[in-house]
């Protein structure tokens, strides 16, 4: 940490922030950011983007009816957004984000640096906070992860998320720039649980779009939910991760959120997918990335190699590549699924 960022810390508490990301969430923490009266800077590629920002204080693509803080500043130049940034937000797709986080390099030495994307890297299995300290030297790492649906944020309604590292301070830090009266932050030292728990649920959130689709009533849903939670965390567990995380807001609260709410990207492919569209068709719709597909695909291969029993990422996977039958998956669950009911006891 710089010797500039360490005196800001302990006078005015005021940083200079970048967050790399146009889409939805990476505004809804510029936003905030912002308002709490951050020197923001927001990188985006597209220059369309940029200027909508810049000129009309919306992100015409993304979160077109709100209109955000007028001092936050877009650009297309990823070293300018980042020269003198204290603390970096990265909201990108997991597909881009270790070759950007290559781009940026040396420009993100000694600060903090925090991942929001809620994937799994193709062929490493590596998540987000794992890349970062692959590819970087120095910096600060930390997650960000919950149930945090943009639109909802930008629109100020109550919101709570976690973030995660085991360097308290940078916890304390976090909480400091983005705590307000309607966004809450909660620490949590187990980056690895959060960061999986919030990877996971974006699968279950496809699940649960297609029931809706298919009518299904509050029991099904309830019993859904409630078994996608003990799958996702026997999962985990099995990875390593605690399992009291999965009883927190990254964890049932995350998944909640994105199994019922048709603001959920994830479930709104599902939801089409239960309606009869392909899933190009679904994806295209959708007009942005659904992470629960690509993620799907790792599970399904490491938890084969593991050993770890999930039925329902197990259906899902037949419905999406194989070409099963949707309305198999919840009827073979119930042949399927084991007799347990909670997964991690307390003794």
């Amino acid at each position: 940490m710089s010797d500039r960022f360490a005196n800001e810390a302990d006078t005015v508490g005021k940083y200079t922030i970048a967050v790399l990301g146009g889409g939805s969430f990476g505004t809804a923490l510029a936003d905030i950011s912002a308002t709490n009266g951050h020197r923001v800077r927001l990188w985006m590629r597209d220059p369309e983007q940029t200027r909508s920002i810049n000129e009309d204080h919306v992100n015409a693509r993304y979160l077109p009816e709100f209109v955000i803080h007028p001092s936050i500043t877009a650009d297309c130049d990823l070293t300018k957004v980042l020269a003198d940034a204290d603390i970096v937000l990265i909201a990108i797709p997991s597909q881009s984000f270790r070759e950007v986080v290559r781009k940026a390099g040396q420009l993100l030495s000694g600060k903090i640096v925090i991942s929001t994307t809620k994937g799994i890297e193709p062929a490493t299995f590596d998540l987000m906070s794992e890349i970062l300290s692959e590819e970087l030297d120095h910096a600060r790492i930390g997650v960000l992860s919950g149930p945090n649906l943009a639109r909802e944020i930008v629109a100020k309604a109550v919101t709570a998320t976690v973030i995660a590292s085991e360097d308290e301070q940078l916890c304390q830090i976090i909480q400091s720039v983005l705590h307000c009266g309607y966004f809450r932050v909660y620490a949590n030292s187990d980056v690895y649980g959060v960061e999986l728990a919030g990877a996971l649920k974006n699968i279950y959130a496809i699940v649960s779009g297609m029931g809706a689709a298919l009518g299904m009533g509050e029991n099904t849903k309830s019993m859904l939910i409630t078994r996608s939670l003990a799958e996702m965390s026997r999962f985990a567990v099995t990875l390593g991760a605690n399992p009291m995380t999965f009883l927190g807001l990254a964890g049932v609260g995350d998944l909640v959120a994105t199994c019922t709410s048709d603001l959920s990207r994830n479930y709104r492919v599902g939801y089409a997918l239960g309606k009869g569209s392909s899933l190009a068709q679904a994806e295209s719709r959708l007009g942005q990335v659904a992470e629960g597909v690509n993620t799907l695909k790792q599970v399904k291969q490491k938890a084969s190699e593991l050993g770890v029993y999930m039925p329902l990422v197990d259906g899902l996977y037949s419905i999406i590549f194989e070409g099963r039958a949707i309305a198999s998956l919840v009827k073979g669950m119930m042949l399927r699924e084991q007799k347990t009911d909670v997964e991690f006891m307390s003794r």
